[in-house]
């Protein structure tokens, strides 16, 4: 749960190229024809950055399915993918203004302003673009444009949005439609922690009309979407599918789930319809968004109608 909450909650929402692909989308080669002076995301560049420094594994994705991975020095040690990405011991969540100095960057990337590191750089004449977790896919669209923009790739970065759009709508038309609307559990860890329909993840769900147990359980907001339920309020509400976020930080899977005391009785344990997740995948907000569209829609076609 503290990697969920640190990455997501703490950020104000939750801590996602082609769809089901293990490497990144190739991006079209640059236009290389952007005009500097460039404004975007309350950020002005005089020049294309040559020495990007990304703190977060989302914008991290982002840049480099845009094609500006080469401009990028360095990454924060979250994030994992590419495979190829100069991932170093800077942290995202407790960010130095110092160490990233250090990296002489033209450019920083952030998910969140964490020690003030926006003032810190800033006095440094280091710009800093913030990329904060995203609540609903438009804010991921419009990051990749803002991450564009700046970086000289605005044509890959349209051309990535637009095949993001156009693949998860033909993945969610592609998903029968049903009498009645399936309820679900998301899984943040064994905790039981896990994210309403006002979430990032709840608004990618809502994609196939489903419902989402949680909600009753932050109907005010209060919890930020994330709220954790009991095991008694889980198994009475008794979802048809499970969706297992917590697999590689917490081990969790469908056996360790219908191992667990009671669950026996919930409907998802009875048919076997947990569905384990890619806990990075799941967790982020970047182009890799369409591989979940994809799991949950393959989860949701195989419950019989």
């Amino acid at each position: 749960m503290k990697r969920m909450l640190t990455a997501v909650v703490a950020t104000a929402a939750l801590l996602l190229s082609g769809c089901g692909s293990e490497e990144p989308p190739s991006a079209a080669p640059s236009s290389g024809s952007a005009a500097y002076p460039v404004t975007a995301g309350g950020v002005t560049l005089a020049q294309r950055p040559e020495r990007i420094v990304s703190l977060g594994p989302s914008a991290t994705e982002m840049l480099f399915a845009i094609g500006a991975g080469p401009q990028v020095v360095a990454v924060d040690d979250q994030s994992t993918y590419p495979a190829d990405a100069p991932k170093t011991d800077l942290s995202g969540f407790k960010p130095n203004a110092e160490a990233i100095a250090a990296k002489n960057p033209d450019l920083v990337v952030a998910t969140d302003d964490l020690n003030k590191i926006v003032d810190q750089l800033g006095k440094l004449k280091i710009p800093v673009l913030l990329v904060p977790a995203a609540k609903v896919l438009d804010d991921t669209y419009r990051e990749i444009d803002e991450l564009g923009r700046l970086t000289g790739h605005q044509t890959e970065a349209t051309a990535l949005t637009d095949r993001m759009r156009t693949q998860i709508d033909k993945i969610v038309k592609g998903v029968p439609a049903r009498p009645s609307k399936l309820t679900y559990y998301y899984e943040l860890d064994p905790a039981l922690y896990t994210a309403t329909s006002k979430t990032f993840i709840g608004s990618v769900l809502g994609l196939f009309s489903l419902e989402n147990v949680a909600d009753p359980s932050d109907a005010d907001g209060s919890k930020g979407g994330y709220p954790q339920l009991s095991p008694e309020a889980l198994i009475k509400a008794n979802p048809d599918l499970i969706f297992l976020a917590d697999t590689k930080c917490c081990q969790q899977s469908p056996a360790t789930v219908k191992a667990r005391k009671g669950w026996s009785a919930v409907t998802a344990v009875q048919k076997d319809q947990i569905v384990s997740l890619d806990d990075d995948i799941a967790s982020r907000w970047g182009p890799r968004v369409v591989d979940l569209v994809q799991s949950v829609a393959d989860a949701v076609s195989k419950v019989p109608a």
